[in-house]
């Protein structure tokens, strides 16, 4: 069988691998059932869903007729640099700087990244962010998440 589209076939070929690993990893850990549901059962569904997914995607690539074949280009080792780093940078400063400092951080970096910058739209991604991240994770799941830096905390 012929290889009717690169792009389709090798993100296809990923997301079955990367979905059957997380099924395999959870099968380690208690399923529950569907009333109640254990450590395993939300990793495995998912992990089932992307590899379910990617056969999808693996099929499209085998049999819909693409006009070039769609090869894959050079990989962008820039970018890819930049988004790698800025999440270990922020997994460093999140403790230190809090969620208000360190999220938009985060976003002005990785937005540099990119061809298209603009301080606006990273602007307005960044509070965007930062506010339903503060709503979703600090007040509605009750995370512990440092919210300020920690010199505006500290006991005086």
């Amino acid at each position: 069988m012929k290889i009717k589209s690169q792009k389709d076939f090798w993100s296809g070929l990923m997301f079955i691998v990367t979905g059957v690993a997380f099924a395999w990893g959870a099968l380690s850990y208690s399923f529950g059932n569907s009333a109640r549901p254990g450590p395993g059962y939300f990793p495995f569904g998912l992990g089932i869903l992307l590899a379910i997914l990617g056969a999808v995607v693996l099929f499209g690539a085998l049999t819909v007729e693409t006009e070039d074949g769609e090869p894959i280009g050079k990989w962008a080792w820039k970018p890819l640099f930049i988004i790698v780093l800025s999440l270990i940078g922020f997994g460093l400063a999140l403790p230190k700087l809090g969620l208000v400092v360190s999220l938009p951080l985060l976003v002005f970096v990785v937005s540099t990244a990119g061809d298209e910058f603009h301080w606006k739209d990273a602007l307005l991604n960044a509070a965007i962010l930062t506010a339903l991240s503060y709503v979703v994770f600090v007040k509605g799941l009750s995370l512990t998440l440092p919210v300020w830096p920690t010199f505006m905390t500290a006991a005086s």
